[in-house]
């Protein structure tokens, strides 16, 4: 998709859909104490190797927050395929699920997202936890299954499939100021129950969070390094900056690992 040209100039575009991750993050920033981890500063702006391509990832983590991610990757400019995310790890002393966003432009100028709460238990068993964070939000993944401005989205990759919960908002659709702001609305809407889910959760027991922490880190870590597209940015960054780049989605190189 990198490589496909078209006439379409979706900076405009592009730059909404930044300005809704950076309203996002704000809302996150408001209520967390959030410290960028200096193990990635160097990657505040990078380039692929012909140049043509440009991205920026930041991190953070914080008393509540194990770790954050807020990230853009594409040149709007010249290519129609820009991505970017705003991910946020909860640390264990509870067990809310965390929090997913991801958008982007297509090569054919359709815009793309995908909204999740990732889901911090086997939802198949704990039928409580399916309940309480996931039936919520079964009417709007029913509601958007329905609106024609939109297109389901299915991965190719089994693994992304299964990573994705059964009420992931996951679509692609024309990037008319309709979409955009159906997009803003349910971000936010998105976002302020997760808020209020965090607010209100009772506390892990001390016994079971080491054990989570673990299955949190292993989820981020596969999840990055299982990316579809990871050999995509391969070709563009070479092997060491997109080895850097995966590491950073799942906090290899925070500090507080070494």
């Amino acid at each position: 998709m990198t490589q496909q040209q078209s006439d379409l100039d979706n900076k405009a575009v592009f730059e909404q859909l930044w300005r809704i991750t950076k309203e996002l993050y704000q809302k996150l920033e408001a209520r967390f104490q959030l410290h960028p981890d200096p193990s990635v500063e160097d990657l505040q702006q990078y380039s692929s190797l012909n140049g043509n391509m440009n991205g920026s990832l930041t991190a953070f983590s914080g008393e509540e927050i194990d770790w954050l991610v807020h990230s853009w990757l594409g040149n709007p400019e010249k290519s129609n395929f820009t991505t970017m995310r705003l991910t946020t790890w909860l640390k264990s002393h509870i067990q809310v699920p965390h929090l997913a966003f991801e958008f982007g432009t297509l090569p054919n100028g359709n815009i793309f997202f995908y909204i999740d709460y990732i889901a911090r238990t086997e939802l198949l068993t704990d039928l409580a936890y399916l309940d309480r964070y996931y039936e919520p939000v079964n009417q709007t993944f029913l509601k958007l299954q329905e609106d024609s401005r939109l297109k389901a989205f299915t991965s190719k990759s089994v693994y992304i499939r299964l990573f994705q919960s059964p009420a992931s908002l996951c679509y692609t659709g024309a990037p008319t100021l309709e979409t955009l702001e159906l997009l803003r609305t349910l971000a936010h809407e998105t976002l302020d129950r997760w808020l209020t889910w965090v607010d209100t959760a009772e506390p892990l027991p001390e016994d079971a969070r080491e054990a989570l922490a673990a299955r949190d880190l292993a989820l981020r870590r596969s999840s990055a390094e299982r990316d579809p597209g990871n050999k995509f940015a391969a070709q563009m960054f070479g092997s060491e900056l997109t080895d850097k780049l995966v590491r950073s989605l799942w906090g290899a190189v925070g500090s507080r690992y070494h």
